[in-house]
């Protein structure tokens, strides 16, 4: 099991351009990838999950993967926050 943590810096937190690219990029994976805010825990390869998730603004996040590729699907999972999901 692989957990990073993160912090959404992007202005507009997690909406649905986001919710997509994360769904998008977990589905391309082997492994079981969660996002973490706070208590609750949703599947990250689950659109109407993430959106639900509530994660705002300096929101942190936990990235949790589990699987054969789970170094490989949290890194990549990573790379959105860290890029602000190339909004700014």
């Amino acid at each position: 099991m692989v957990e990073i943590q993160t912090i959404i810096k992007n202005r507009a937190g997690i909406h649905a351009r986001p919710a997509a690219m994360i769904v998008q990029t977990a589905g391309k994976f082997k492994s079981r990838i969660f996002l973490q805010n706070g208590d609750d825990r949703i599947n990250a390869k689950s659109i109407m999950g993430i959106i639900t998730l509530g994660a705002g603004f300096e929101s942190r996040i936990r990235i949790i993967a589990e699987g054969d590729d789970e170094a490989d699907a949290a890194a990549a999972i990573e790379r959105l926050f860290v890029n602000r999901f190339e909004e700014e």
